[in-house]
């Protein structure tokens, strides 16, 4: 069976990739994107989903979980990392099968790594407004993987094609989210979790370049000017942004105070998180590493500079590396369940 894959853009207009680096807008080639796109799109289909899998049994699936983002990102334009966010985390444990969205005292979403997400009730609208449409068609987890590629969008992000035909999970346990990535991890460790997963360097790489968007709490990065070493700050943090930080998070303040992860470019979907590490200026000990680790400083280098802006090397990567991570561990035919309520199991 072959797959065609149409770059179609989101119902508002924005731009494929934007470069804060750059006098002027940069034009993306779309062939690199599409070709792929084209092999991330061959490898979801070998796994069970399919670009489309709604085409006949809810044809509005995709328009009303934009929408449903659309909306809540036209109130607060906060949701779009969230969401993002959200996905990963989800994928990360037990595959993409929303097991994250599952309420109860001992559920995944009550897990420590997971306690700042938040924007569940964007799911719950776009998974109201599918079950009036279409009941007991659209799983949840196909609406968070659908959600998350219209989050970027929006930020300025590339548009692709999502395979769908994700069934949910039955069950969500706090105790399986102890493996998630961590800010404090090591590129090995980071590696190593990333494998386990099937992710590959360049996808771990890449799939970090999602915090060009959001922002993390003091209490996650502030020992890094404090106490990373005998009392001292760590000494990959650029001496200016080191004072920008100390400014925002100083010594004993408010941990829950939020800062950019990605410097000067917070809200955009853009690769100024990389140029921002080549500068020293990543924020999570995890994302600086990138560039202290040859492994992975390759692959942050190139993402920036003159070729790969007119390349669009980063946005055409990170579409494909979501599609890999998006068909993780995933439940299709008659495993799992269609959720009428993404919140619990039927």
């Amino acid at each position: 069976m072959s797959i065609s894959i149409v770059r179609k853009p989101p119902r508002r207009p924005v731009a494929m990739s934007s470069d804060s680096h750059s006098s002027g807008t940069t034009t993306v080639l779309v062939l690199p994107l599409l070709i792929c796109l084209l092999n991330a799109a061959a490898a979801a289909l070998a796994q069970g989903t399919r670009v489309g899998f709604y085409g006949l049994s809810c044809s509005a699936a995709e328009d009303i979980v934009r929408s449903a983002v659309e909306t809540h990102y036209g109130d607060d334009p906060t949701v779009a990392p969230g969401l993002l966010r959200m996905h990963f985390h989800d994928c990360f444990v037990r595959g993409c099968d929303a097991s994250i969205l599952i309420g109860g005292a001992s559920a995944e979403r009550t897990a420590l790594p997971n306690l700042g997400l938040r924007v569940y009730e964007v799911i719950d609208d776009a998974k109201a407004q599918l079950e009036a449409a279409c009941p007991g068609v659209v799983s949840c987890a196909d609406i968070l993987a659908l959600a998350a590629r219209d989050s970027v969008a929006l930020t300025g992000g590339p548009w692709w094609q999502v395979p769908t035909g994700r069934r949910d999970g039955l069950v969500s346990s706090a105790s399986d989210a102890g493996n998630l990535p961590s800010f404090t991890d090591s590129v090995d460790v980071q590696k190593q979790k990333f494998a386990e997963k099937g992710l590959n360097t360049k996808d771990l790489v890449t799939l970090l370049g999602g915090h060009t968007i959001g922002t993390a709490q003091c209490q996650f990065f502030s020992y890094r000017l404090y106490n990373f070493t005998e009392g001292n700050p760590d000494p990959t943090i650029s001496s200016s942004y080191f004072q920008q930080l100390r400014l925002l998070c100083p010594a004993g303040g408010d941990g829950s105070n939020r800062v950019d992860l990605d410097d000067g470019s917070g809200g955009d979907f853009d690769n100024n998180y990389f140029y921002n590490l080549e500068m020293g200026k990543g924020l999570l000990e995890s994302d600086q590493v990138l560039f202290s680790d040859f492994t992975t400083r390759r692959y942050v280098r190139g993402y920036t500079g003159l070729l790969a802006r007119l390349l669009g090397t980063f946005p055409t990567e990170f579409a494909r590396s979501m599609v890999k991570m998006s068909n993780i561990g995933v439940n299709t035919g008659s495993d799992g369940e269609i959720r009428m309520l993404c919140s619990a199991v039927n």
